[in-house]
């Protein structure tokens, strides 16, 4: 044993004095390999094939037939036809597995042909399959039977020293139909006539946006454009890595190397941009208005709802909430989230479509449009705010003939700003939309250019009887005198259904198990009291309600003569509503003798009634 430990001692120290101590300056970083060929008459040996998720994996093949300059081999790809069961596109990266040093080239290059004259997607580079940092492609490239030279200018070389994402594409079919196109001579190279004219952010436009705090925004719109030695401008669309953004108000908003700009106080910022120095066209102006306030949470049940777009509810396949129909449409969508809540953010705001087609939606058992509103900015005098729901008809698909539509026209005092509007357009008030089984968008017209937020957007039927209890009282019962309600004792003999020649049928009801009264088929209702009750000593009288079908309902204090007052319950209600009701508001009422509570208001509707009491 101990020579085993002279002898590891030994070896420590002789492993100890043949060490000399480094300066970290002096170690070298790992160089990547400068090499620019990617397919010249094959890949080279770092190279990897990935196809895209939902593509045609067999789409891509090699070709010795059709190639450029009489080379051995090219990239073939066979775009599918539409709805192929092998994939809805062709699209695929072309990666390097160990990197390269990009650095000392300014553009991609190819030769590219096709079977007939076709616009190609996208192709580009600096896809790796992961982050795909500095990634740069041009799309919708015009492609005919003859081979045509692509140039790719890179934004910034001196980025790409580690690049892998070599060289990627995707494509659909064109009229549903397929087609083929091929590939080859790629490589990177410097072109010294590739002259950059200019970079730009939000499309090269000074964008203004209105914004709460917490609301994180992007900046969109990048593209650089280079002078080809052909002479002829080219734009490439780039990722946000190859830009420098700044602030110029860091305390109002802050923005990051991906471009994600989040908004910290009330005021305003200004986003900018550079590439490699040079200040890129364009802006993006954050307004920050201060604390978000949501839209009111909805309350009614999964059941009684079909959702567009809510955070409540489990919303239906949507196929978009922009669809950008060009050419007259100038609304763009800057959508944000605050605290988990989602919404809908217009600007620009002149129209936009709402599609839900696949599948459509069948909305005959609802009743109504549920949508809520804001406007942030002042709404001129004569606004109008327009709300079209569209029906594809029988064959359930746009166009056809038997699409109908129904506009509804939303005007001062609802249309207001600075607040969320509640706006619900009952079906029965649509007389041009013929059939609603088949609906399948929804329409904003009437913006001036300006802003528009959307939440909450669902159809539903109204519940006529409620899903969950009413609130539980917690009143100490010393300061209560109950008339019906399972939290207190209730006041004896009380007759809950007097007969006054009413239509209404009476029941008690257990919802949630919390005992409740039920007036159904309701014109009007009595209580008869146990005993004549003295509540002068009580302040008000308390009541939590239920009516989705009711127009109108009161709610009467009757004393001997009979001496009876009303007072007005606001319906239809979304839920249970809950009212405290100075009994000042009860004048001409014996307080000191009160006999008999009345309702009445009802024409064949369903009321719900529990935790009547007086209370002080």
């Amino acid at each position: 044993m101990n020579k085993i430990v002279f002898n590891l001692m030994a070896v420590t120290l002789l492993f100890l004095w043949g060490c000399e101590k480094r300066d970290i300056s002096e170690l070298q970083e790992l160089e990547f390999p400068a090499n620019g060929e990617v397919f010249i008459d094959d890949f080279t040996g770092d190279l990897a094939y990935s196809a895209f998720g939902g593509s045609d994996v067999r789409a891509f093949s090699i070709e010795t037939r059709e190639t450029y300059n009489n080379s051995q081999r090219s990239i073939r790809v066979d775009v599918p036809d539409a709805n192929s069961p092998s994939g809805a596109f062709a699209g695929g990266v072309f990666y390097s597995r160990s990197g390269r040093n990009l650095s000392n080239f300014n553009a991609l290059t190819f030769y590219i042909k096709a079977n007939q004259a076709v616009n190609i997607g996208q192709i580009g580079f600096g896809n790796d399959l992961g982050e795909n940092k500095y990634a740069v492609s041009i799309s919708n490239i015009p492609v005919t039977a003859a081979w045509k030279k692509v140039v790719i200018p890179i934004p910034d070389p001196s980025k790409l020293t580690v690049e892998k994402g070599l060289l990627y594409y995707a494509s659909g079919p064109i009229n549903d139909r397929g087609y083929t196109f091929w590939i080859d001579e790629v490589k990177f190279e410097n072109l010294g006539t590739l002259l950059p004219v200019e970079s730009s952010i939000m499309n090269g436009t000074n964008t203004s946006i209105t914004t709460f705090v917490g609301v994180t925004s992007t900046v969109s719109g990048m593209t650089s454009t280079f002078n080809l030695p052909t002479g002829v401008n080219q734009s490439v669309n780039l990722s946000t890595a190859y830009f420098q953004f700044s602030s110029s108000n860091p305390a109002v908003a802050s923005v990051n190397a991906q471009g994600i700009v989040n908004s910290l106080s009330a005021g305003t910022a200004n986003i900018t941009a550079t590439v490699g120095g040079v200040t890129a066209k364009g802006s993006l102006r954050i307004n920050c208005v201060g604390v978000y306030t949501p839209a009111p949470t909805p309350t009614r049940s999964q059941s009684n709802v079909i959702s567009i777009f809510s955070d409540a509810y489990v919303n239906v396949p949507v196929n978009y909430y922009n669809g950008y129909w060009e050419p007259w449409q100038t609304t763009v969508s800057n959508d944000f989230t605050v605290n988990g809540d989602n919404v809908l953010n217009y600007n620009i705001f002149n129209f936009v479509g709402i599609e839900f087609s696949s599948p459509t939606v069948n909305a005959s058992s609802m009743t109504h449009l549920h949508i809520n509103t804001y406007f942030p900015g002042a709404i001129a005098p004569g606004r109008e705010l327009r709300i079209i729901v569209v029906d594809f008809g029988a064959n359930g698909a746009f166009g056809g003939g038997d699409d109908t539509r129904h506009s509804t026209t939303i005007t001062a005092p609802t249309l207001v700003s600075g607040r969320w509007m509640t706006i619900e357009l009952p079906f029965s008030a649509m007389p041009n939309l013929s059939s609603r089984s088949n609906l399948g968008q929804i329409i904003f017209e009437g913006g001036d250019g300006g802003v528009m937020y959307v939440d909450n957007i669902y159809f539903f039927r109204n519940e006529t009887a409620p899903s969950t209890a009413a609130p539980t009282p917690t009143r100490p019962a010393a300061n209560v005198l109950s008339v019906f309600s399972n939290a207190y004792t209730n006041i004896p003999n009380t007759d809950f259904n007097p007969n006054w020649g009413q239509s209404t049928v009476v029941t008690q009801v257990p919802i949630a198990g919390n005992n409740t009264l039920r007036y159904a088929n309701f014109n009007y209702q009595g209580v008869q009291l146990g005993s004549s009750q003295n509540v002068s000593t009580f302040t008000h009288f308390h009541i939590d309600y239920f009516s989705t079908n009711a127009a109108t309902l009161r709610v009467f204090l009757i004393s001997p003569g009979p001496v009876e007052r009303s007072f007005s319950l606001p319906v239809p209600t979304s839920g249970w509503n809950s009212l405290d009701i100075p009994l000042s508001a009860f004048s001409g009422v014996n307080l000191s003798d009160v006999i008999q509570l009345k309702f009445d208001g009802g024409t064949g509707s369903d009321v719900f009634i529990d935790n009547m009491y007086f209370y002080r």
